[in-house]
């Protein structure tokens, strides 16, 4: 989820975009649809027209990372940062056991 707050329920996404995107023969332009149907639900023209390019890569009408692609690379991201920290970890662990040994007096 955004670090910002969601102002608006998946529902009401659903529903502006499905305006926009159903409403292109009620407006003169696909701008002019996000400017009117913005207005009405009280969010910026910007966030609606990102919400309907969002819908359209996800249903591959426009190229580009669907949203399930980028949470899998997101986890895989967060899982490889991980795996460096835990590296690094046993690296340095390794490295402080091996100088023990070296400093570890021999038994005759």
């Amino acid at each position: 989820m955004n670090k910002t707050t969601n102002r608006y329920t998946p529902e009401v996404r659903e529903r502006a975009v499905r305006m926009v995107l159903n409403g292109a023969g009620q407006h003169d332009s696909r701008w002019s649809a996000i400017l009117s149907i913005s207005a009405k639900i009280g969010c910026a023209p910007q966030t609606l027209n990102e919400w309907v390019k969002k819908v359209e890569v996800d249903t591959s009408q426009r190229g580009g990372v669907t949203t399930d692609q980028a949470e899998k690379m997101k986890a895989l991201e967060r899982e490889v940062r991980e795996l460096k920290q835990a590296n690094e970890i046993l690296r340095k662990a390794s490295a402080y056991f091996a100088q023990a040994e070296l400093d570890r007096p021999l038994k005759e």
